[in-house]
């Protein structure tokens, strides 16, 4: 029964030639050992069935190990016409045209590694699989514009229902596939699709997916035992002949350690393409808090922060509060990685108003600030002015913890300039909470932390709050009404200019290229003002001398309401001056 296996195989002839029996019992029965055959037991059953032409089943989850088996035992057309490596090579090449069967052959490689890497078969599934995402990325804006047949083939992919046709119209058709890869596979397909020119967009869908399915920070997962599986291994057992192994056996597999998800994440990182916003942010932050968490090295954490910095308008509030995992917890919130982040984004230079943005431009894009508290900016705005929202909203979370210093709260507000704000509401709420939390502060600090905000750029609300809050500065407040006087006075001017011209018959409309544009309290009264000479304006003069009557009469109010706030003031128990003194005190004698 041996001669037909023997025939076959130069290997086994070469044993049987040199077999020399035991000097001791004579004769008796040849053994030979075959312990090191690729595929195990049943890969060496499967070659001995095709030698005695018993009908074996060829596919793709037993064609590879067949084939490394069958380079082991030489079983080549020298010894036999149409042998076990020539039917084994026919077979794969069918197995490579089809996407499916190329996913399972590449991972029946891994259980008879290093001869199939030796005999190329690795590299082969990998260019296969390669070429075909690489086509279908290619392909899949005018696919989505297409009906797809029902009965064709794209690919090697049998698209005979709706449902499949979609799937391979899309471009994230392959990426649930690819993640049941160990980490070494996938890091080789990843390579290779980026070789042959795949998208950077859809290289980082398929990192963000494979991440998101294995990492716990990301998406908790048990199935990250299986990616961790083959890190240590170059090679196995039998075990390349089983049947591909999806779901995880929480009762066999042990969970990873801290060491081998660290590793995966640095991987993964190192991973990623270098394009700016083919990574969501949101995923990126969630991978920063997971490399804190595991305690990664420097320069995963650094990596991640440039990446997180120079698209910094994208983040969303929620997501930016990283707790604090240090060693030495000071703060509840990560103050100083914020502080990193915030300057790679101030020092990128990528783009129009990626990292810089001038005064000019974020004058004329300030005008929608409706952006809602954690959620997503207006794309209408400006990266910094998003940013500068963003970051006063941050500030206004971190500020009640009262183990912020004053130093650390001030060097992460500072860093955003001016201009930035067009309203500066949201930096005062921000600092109104913390002086709240920090009752301890001297008045030279109250007074230093308020000079991050410019009392110019209030609104109406906000200095109306300003002006009753007991936590501020005396010389806070004065400057607020000072300044809101200061708007008042000269949009008085301006409008009054306008009555006349209205009066006279001659500009209807304000000219605006010299005019101070009104806030405040200022506002209404322009607003109102405005209204009655577009409508006076069309009547004649008489009507236009009284509407200047009714402005007078409405100035004349609001300078006794002012004189009122002035007693207020004074009443606060300082010292007893001139109002012009004051003013001179605060630095705006020179503007006045």
């Amino acid at each position: 029964m041996q001669f037909p296996l023997l025939s076959r195989s130069g290997v086994l002839q070469r044993m049987i030639s040199e077999y020399q029996p035991p000097a001791v019992g004579g004769g008796g029965m040849c053994t030979l050992q075959l312990d090191d055959i690729p595929g195990g037991a049943k890969a060496f059953e499967l070659a001995a069935k095709f030698c005695y032409d018993v009908k074996i089943e060829l596919n793709a989850l037993n064609v590879v190990c067949l084939r490394c088996a069958a380079e082991y035992l030489r079983m080549t057309d020298d010894y036999a016409e149409g042998n076990l490596i020539t039917q084994a090579e026919s077979f794969l090449s069918d197995v490579l045209a089809n996407w499916k069967d190329s996913i399972k052959a590449l991972e029946t490689c891994e259980g008879v590694l290093p001869t199939a890497e030796d005999l190329h078969l690795v590299s082969r599934c990998i260019t296969a699989l390669a070429s075909k995402a690489c086509a279908s990325d290619a392909a899949a804006p005018l696919l989505r514009n297409a009906s797809v047949d029902k009965d064709a083939l794209w690919n090697g992919i049998r698209s005979g229902d709706t449902a499949s046709a979609a799937s391979a119209a899309g471009m994230d058709w392959w990426y649930e596939d690819v993640s049941f890869l160990s980490l070494p596979m996938f890091k080789r397909v990843i390579q290779a699709m980026e070789a042959k020119g795949m998208r950077a967009e859809s290289i980082a869908g398929a990192i963000m997916f494979y991440a998101g399915r294995f990492l716990p920070g990301l998406k908790r997962n048990t199935s990250f035992s299986n990616a961790l599986a083959s890190y240590g291994a170059d090679g196995g057992g039998g075990g390349g002949m089983s049947s591909r192994n999806i779901t995880p056996r929480a009762a066999s597999v042990s969970a990873p350690s801290e060491g081998d998800q660290r590793y995966f994440l640095e991987e993964i990182v190192a991973l990623l393409p270098t394009k700016k916003g083919v990574a969501s942010t949101k995923f990126l932050l969630g991978m920063l808090r997971t490399a804190m968490l595991l305690h990664a090295s420097p320069l995963c954490r650094e990596n991640l922060e440039r990446r997180i910095g120079t698209q910094l308008e994208d983040a969303s509030l929620d997501d930016l509060l990283v707790p604090n995992l240090g060693y030495h917890v000071e703060t509840l919130y990560d103050i100083d990685c914020v502080q990193r982040i915030l300057d790679y984004f101030m020092s990128s230079t990528d783009g129009i108003g990626t990292g810089y943005t001038s005064p000019a431009l974020a004058e004329d894009g300030g005008g929608s600030l409706g952006v809602p508290q954690g959620g997503t900016p207006s794309t209408s705005l400006s990266p910094i002015t998003m940013v500068a929202k963003l970051m006063d909203g941050y500030l206004a979370e971190v500020a009640p913890d009262t183990n912020l210093k004053l130093p650390k709260f001030q060097a992460l507000a500072a860093v955003v300039p001016d201009y930035a704000r067009p309203v500066d509401d949201g930096i005062y709420r921000a600092i109104d909470i913390y002086l709240k939390s920090h009752p301890w502060l001297s008045e030279s600090e109250r007074e230093q932390l308020c000079r991050l905000m410019n009392c110019q750029k209030l609104s109406l609300e906000a200095c109306t709050h300003a002006a009753q809050n007991e936590r501020l500065p005396l010389r806070v407040v004065v400057q607020v009404l000072f300044f809101e006087q200061l708007r008042l006075r000269t949009s008085i001017a301006g409008w009054f200019f306008v009555s006349d011209n209205a009066a006279g018959g001659d500009v209807a409309r304000p000219h605006h290229g010299g005019a101070m544009v009104p806030k405040g309290a200022a506002a209404a009264v322009a607003a109102s003002t405005q209204a009655e000479v577009d409508t006076d304006a069309e009547d004649d003069a008489p009507e236009g001398k009284e509407t200047i009557a009714d402005v007078k009469a409405r100035v004349s109010e609001l300078e006794k309401e002012y004189k009122t706030m002035k007693q207020e003031i004074r009443r606060l128990g300082k010292p007893r001056r001139s109002w012009s003194l004051l003013t001179r005190k605060c630095g705006f004698g020179a503007k006045v």
